[in-house]
């Protein structure tokens, strides 16, 4: 009787760290996607900068000058698109870390991963991002109440599918215990059979 229960244990202790998240795998491509993100968005506003540079260069009939003008374009895309990818990869690296550990947090403490652990990771964390945005405190404040409800609202439907993806990929994984352990027990419950004829004839 004391089997089953120490396989039930083993079955619970899975479907708890089954449905967290790895933190610095999470950390690690939100910085990435934050620096794909930053380098695209500072690229496409660069687009302008770069036309008037084209119509310098058309109106300079200087070669040397035209060379500089063209320089000067090329080095400020590339400082302008530099530095997006880096603040984008830092703002929303801090904001993955933030909230993928505020969640394995929540589910440690409470000893339980559900969606309200997500809820509560996403909530804190947008709350916590609108109060350093630049502005007077009325406004941080403003802005800290509007994440926080926003964090909460986006976060349930997508914490409450998270979780059911992930119940269904544990009882999958369960599913296949107790077929394993029939299997086995059929397969000693034969060889049992076998001594138990083999002694009979001697």
């Amino acid at each position: 009787m004391e089997a089953p229960e120490k396989q039930e244990d083993a079955y619970t202790d899975n479907t708890e760290a089954s449905g967290t998240v790895n933190w610095a795998t999470a950390t690690v491509v939100g910085v990435f996607a934050g620096m794909l993100y930053g380098a695209s968005k500072e690229a496409s506003a660069s687009v302008s900068e770069d036309a008037e540079a084209m119509l310098n260069l058309g109106s300079t009939p200087d070669k040397r000058e035209q060379y500089k003008i063209m320089r000067d374009a090329m080095d400020k895309r590339f400082i302008r698109v530099t530095r997006g990818s880096i603040v984008g990869g830092v703002r929303l690296g801090m904001f993955t870390a933030a909230f993928y550990g505020l969640q394995n947090l929540l589910a440690e403490k409470r000893g339980v991963n559900d969606v309200y652990n997500i809820v509560g990771a996403g909530s804190t964390t947008a709350a916590t991002s609108g109060l350093i945005l630049p502005g007077s405190l009325k406004w941080c404040l403003r802005n800290a109440v509007l994440g926080s409800v926003l964090g909460a609202a986006i976060c349930f439907p997508f914490g409450w599918l998270h979780m059911k993806l992930a119940s269904k990929a544990i009882e999958s994984e369960q599913s296949t215990g107790p077929e394993g352990g029939e299997t086995k027990s059929s397969t000693g419950a034969a060889v049992e059979r076998l001594e138990r004829n083999l002694n009979k004839h001697k």
